[in-house]
């Protein structure tokens, strides 16, 4: 028999009615609490739609598709592939279809759809770099479904920021937010065009900042739901503030996975400023190339932990020469900010003006040393798709560089550990040598069939060459000689 059983005969009934009571009345006094613990956890973004709504665009863009020999449009390798494994016809690829690639109306076209969102209200828009890449018209649609032509201002791929220009005014606009008040775990609001559908609204939490996804920006990254076409789009706190620009998802599928990032506004705003007065983006540069400490090499020479960015190489003639940094030097700091690792140096360096000054502390063969060093331009190139410069690397001047290549001499040393009477290194990648496979410390062995012992020598045999041909490089990796194809942008 239980406690509750034998204790129960013995109250009154006066005294159970004032139990009964006591319990109604604390239960009823807990229910307010409730209902606002789930108020506080559960945020009304209505209002923030409403406020922001207005602000935020749909855009529109169309390329012109080049037609090739048989007047056929070209299509990208991949898709051309995917298409022929499930045999299924390719688009456009019919009779009749226009020859030449000219500025014929009805010539096959490749669309896309952003986001963006008013910056001000005499009509200046900002969306990512890659919504507008290569489009040759762009549109901008308003909630009120006013679309206008807009005027490309300026576009920076390595940040992916682009400024929009419409012939508008009165324009509701956004209001900027404090990015360095964000925290993780914070709830946060996206709206934009996710596969063409115009202002759905998707929110979430900050799951991390400054994370380190590119060279020169520190992204935040949500797992709000971001999917093709919410790039450029706005990502809101809950002031109804923008404190970042939607670009990039991580995925395996395609689709959103719960891992989204963002571009931090403040950068952005920074990148856009210099679009708008000079339609383009100046950065500082010292001409050398880098790769990050590990801890078996801080420990071996005497740093300790693990920081810093290591010199691989230094630019002849560059900035960093001129101020007696060599090859082996790890950079601690630079201009008074601490390096930790590469990334953090390439964004110090190109947030500084060209021929502005600035120390320099490296770890030399056991000691620190100070230099001084006075920062040069970095070049201005389409980032991924042409000049041979990866921000802090050396330019490959010559044919090399529009595939993206920068390339080295392979010292006799080199080929002796590599067993090589011949061959040219590869310093960086990037473009269409990057999207070709090859990377960095690949040795090139010919190019067209025709063996190549030196980096003037490479330059010569691609000078000759056709520029929409296919390219045959050897290359050596390791242990490992394969063949590797440059297909040259179009």
């Amino acid at each position: 028999m239980s406690f509750l059983s034998l204790a129960r005969p013995s109250l009154s009934r006066w005294s159970r009615a004032l139990l009964s009571a006591g319990a109604l009345s604390l239960s009823l006094s807990l229910l307010p609490d409730v209902g606002h613990a789930q108020a506080r956890e559960l945020p009304d973004f209505t209002e923030l739609v409403e406020k922001v709504g207005p602000a935020v665009v749909n855009i529109r863009t169309s390329e012109r598709l080049k037609a090739n020999a048989q007047g056929m449009p070209e299509m990208d390798e991949q898709m051309l592939e995917f298409l022929r494994r499930f045999g299924m016809p390719a688009p456009n690829q019919r009779r009749g279809a226009p020859r030449g690639g000219g500025d014929n109306e009805d010539a096959p076209q490749r669309r896309g759809v952003g986001s963006g969102f008013v910056l001000s209200a005499d009509g200046y828009v900002m969306t990512n770099a890659h919504v507008v890449q290569d489009a040759d018209e762009v549109y901008v649609t308003l909630t009120d479904k006013r679309e206008f032509k807009a005027k490309l201002v300026g576009a920076d791929r390595r940040t992916d920021v682009a400024v929009l220009k419409i012939e508008a005014s009165g324009l509701p606009a956004v209001k900027i937010g404090d990015v360095g008040r964000l925290k993780v775990g914070e709830w946060v609001m996206a709206i934009g065009s996710p596969f063409g559908f115009d202002n759905s609204v998707t929110a979430g939490i900050v799951s991390a900042k400054a994370r380190d996804t590119g060279d020169f920006l520190p992204f935040i990254q949500t797992d709000v739901a971001i999917n093709p076409g919410n790039s450029g789009g706005p990502l809101l706190n809950m002031r109804g503030e923008v404190v970042g620009i939607n670009s990039q998802i991580y995925s395996q599928s395609g689709g959103f996975m719960g891992i989204s990032f963002s571009i931090p506004i403040d950068e952005a705003i920074r990148v856009s400023e210099q679009l708008r007065s000079h339609g383009k983006v100046v950065r500082g540069f010292i001409g050398v190339t880098l790769e990050d400490v590990s801890k078996d090499v801080a420990e071996a020479i005497g740093l300790g932990k693990p920081h810093g960015a290591v010199i691989r190489s230094v630019v002849a003639g560059g900035a960093a020469d001129k101020a007696g940094i060599e090859g082996g030097d790890v950079i601690t700091k630079f201009d008074g900010k601490t390096i930790e690792k590469v990334s953090d140096l390439r964004r110090v360096v190109a947030g500084l003006k060209p021929n502005s000054k600035a120390v320099v502390q490296v770890f030399r063969r056991g000691t620190y040393k100070d230099l001084n060093i006075t920062i040069a331009e970095m070049p201005n190139e389409e980032a991924r798709t042409s000049a041979g410069v990866d921000g802090d690397g050396k330019p490959s001047a010559g044919p090399a560089s529009a595939l993206g290549l920068q390339l080295g001499e392979l010292s006799e040393a080199q080929k002796r550990e590599l067993k090589l009477k011949s061959g040219v290194r590869v310093e960086a990648a990037i473009g269409v040598a990057a999207r070709a496979g090859l990377r960095e410390g690949d040795v090139i062995l010919s190019v067209d069939n025709t063996d190549v012992s030196s980096v003037k020598q490479v330059q010569a045999v691609l000078a000759k060459l056709d520029k929409a041909k296919v390219i045959n490089l050897l290359v050596r990796r390791g242990d490992l000689t394969s063949f590797v194809l440059l297909r040259p942008a179009r």
